[in-house]
């Protein structure tokens, strides 16, 4: 559960810095219309709503996968140098 509850305040972090600007509106952030053109394809000027959403539910597993990786990338840009 612990595992979960962490997860899912990583995901609401990156969403709510990625959606700077576009928080009601999350498919018309610039950063995530780039992200959703790198990894699809599609133009990032095509996206819509309905693109967005259908993304998530299919590749819910990569995007969890991918916040693990930037919470730890976080952790060691936040860990002090060992010398």
């Amino acid at each position: 559960m612990e595992v979960d509850r962490w997860m899912m305040l990583e995901a609401l972090r990156f969403f709510w810095n990625a959606t700077r600007g576009h928080r009601f509106r999350p498919w018309q952030s610039p950063y995530l219309r780039w992200r959703f053109e790198t990894y699809t394809g599609k133009r990032a000027q095509e996206v819509g709503l309905g693109d967005f959403w259908q993304l998530m539910c299919t590749e819910r597993r990569q995007l969890l996968r991918f916040l693990g990786w930037v919470a730890e990338m976080k952790g060691y840009a936040a860990a002090p140098e060992k010398r």
